[in-house]
């Protein structure tokens, strides 16, 4: 099988498992957020580094937290996850996975937004029209429902900034996740070790429920693995457009699993992101095919 066929493939997995992930967290609904999150953080942590001693790359840690400017870009790479973690975690709690959806289709367009801002970056003119597509959906979908939609803002800004901190690192993914994790495990196992003393930890009531929180690490494990040997096997432009396959499970878990209502301006405003994401595909790919051009043309070129 060729490497881009089997990175499309693994891309795919990686993408089903988060955009399905909705369906396992709503198994989970009697576990307060913050418990499920601390169980998220603390068996995360025990198959990252489980998976990173069977390859003997332990050492790399010092990469993402033995120095002091690493670890506190870890710390907040980690900060943001969190964040995002325990929002996507309570939007599917109180039955607002349409919301997380809408956050991750935005996702893209406000990461190139921030990368504008933080990174001076500068965008092609479909880049600004995709910009300004999603930009009017948030609006109108604030004017109709009378307040914005805040969480699919956060967790798109979350995850954005959590992409630009990250690109500060010089550690591949499952290294800088195993560290992040690593700094949020004291918080987690604290919190855990309070609900224990208050009688109020719902790990070990039976065994379904314990199994379900222990098997969270590795459903955050797998689908970064997964999205790690992708990465390694087809370019970013074909990542991109492929990772749109999370938020449209994600989608389709909140409207024909859990019934969510769609309102006619849900509707238009999925559609207005719909439409932003087409373009900014378009102008991805094109920006590619130039890219390729270019090197080509330029090895072409004899030595002076």
């Amino acid at each position: 099988m060729p490497p881009q066929t089997q990175g499309i493939l693994l891309m795919i997995g990686a993408c089903s498992i988060w955009g399905l992930s909705p369906i396992y967290y709503k198994l989970l609904l009697h576990v307060p957020p913050l418990e499920l999150l601390a169980h998220r953080t603390f068996w995360s942590l025990i198959v990252f580094a489980g998976l990173l001693a069977v390859q003997g790359r332990l050492r790399e840690l010092r990469g993402a937290v033995g120095r002091p400017r690493a670890a506190l870009i870890t710390a907040i790479a980690a900060l943001m996850i969190t964040a995002n973690w325990f929002l996507f975690i309570l939007s599917v709690q109180i039955g607002q996975v349409r919301e997380t959806s809408l956050g991750y289709y935005t996702f893209p367009l406000v990461a190139v937004l921030l990368g504008v801002v933080v990174l001076r970056e500068r965008l092609s003119t479909l880049q600004w029209v995709a910009v300004g597509l999603a930009t009017l959906a948030v609006a109108q979908l604030t004017w109709g429902l009378g307040a914005a939609p805040w969480i699919a803002l956060v967790l798109a800004t979350t995850f954005g900034i959590y992409g630009i901190v990250k690109k500060r690192l010089s550690v591949g993914p499952v290294v800088s996740v195993t560290g992040e994790v690593l700094l949020l495990a004291p918080f987690a196992l604290g919190w855990l070790a309070v609900l224990e003393l208050q009688d109020k930890a719902i790990f070990g009531d039976d065994l379904y429920t314990s199994g379900l929180l222990v098997f969270s690490g590795l459903l955050t494990a797998l689908p970064l693995v997964l999205f790690s040997a992708a990465a390694q096997r087809v370019n970013m432009t074909t990542l991109g457009v492929l990772q749109y396959l999370n938020p449209t499970l994600q989608f389709l878990c909140a409207v024909v699993i859990f019934k969510e209502p769609l309102t006619p301006f849900h509707l238009i405003a999925f559609g207005l992101i719909w439409a932003a994401l087409a373009i900014y595909s378009v102008a991805g790919f094109a920006q590619d095919r130039a890219r390729r051009r270019s090197v080509m043309t330029s090895s072409a070129e004899p030595p002076l």
